[in-house]
């Protein structure tokens, strides 16, 4: 293992990132290719945390519709520029993203959008759950707490699990490509049809 251009090569092709960016990871890391894609993806999540905060007003709307056409999905996914808009990689991103919402029906998109009562009822009834099993009563409120983190995991959006990858949370999905694209990525709105529903 190195720092040669095969290697630099290799770790671009497996990652994305820039000639330079892989060259120096892999010098960083001592020219071992796995240790250097855990390091430009901690520093790809580091530099996508900043952009992040910045105004994402461009984008698109993306549509799907289920094989079975009983099931049909709009999202409005917006960046910061027309073209990253354009790109596959965009494109790529808003199409998973509605077979997200297709699949696994989430009600909202983020643990911020669920409204205050709906989050107050749901912990009365976590509550009055724990006690029906004959918790204690000084435990309650964190068998409650525990359980909407579970309810934020089922209903949001950004905090279910990626259907094609259940150890990565859609959430995570969108950092890397924030991270890959060099531009804040954000779900702005979705909505989910099912006949009879």
């Amino acid at each position: 293992m190195g720092t040669d251009t095969e290697s630099v090569k290799e770790l671009r092709t497996r990652t994305g990132a820039g000639m330079m960016d892989c060259r120096n990871a892999l010098v960083e890391c001592g020219g071992d290719i796995e240790k250097a894609i855990d390091y430009l993806r901690e520093k790809g999540l580091a530099k996508a945390a900043k952009k992040a905060e910045r105004v994402a007003s461009q984008g698109s709307i993306f549509s799907y519709i289920h094989t079975n056409s009983k099931i049909g999905v709009l999202l409005e996914l917006n960046c910061e520029t027309d073209f990253v808009a354009k790109t596959d990689e965009f494109k790529a991103l808003g199409h998973e993203l509605c077979m997200q919402i297709a699949a696994a029906n989430p009600q909202y998109i983020s643990e911020q959008d669920v409204p205050g009562e709906d989050l107050e009822r749901e912990k009365e009834i976590y509550r009055h759950q724990a006690l029906e099993e004959g918790k204690p009563a000084n435990i309650v409120d964190k068998i409650a707490d525990g359980r909407v983190s579970a309810f934020y995991q089922d209903n949001c959006l950004l905090e279910q699990n990626y259907i094609r990858d259940p150890k990565v949370k859609v959430k995570d999905l969108v950092i890397a490509e924030i991270a890959k694209m060099g531009e804040n990525i954000v779900v702005r709105r979705m909505a989910r049809f099912a006949i009879g529903a």
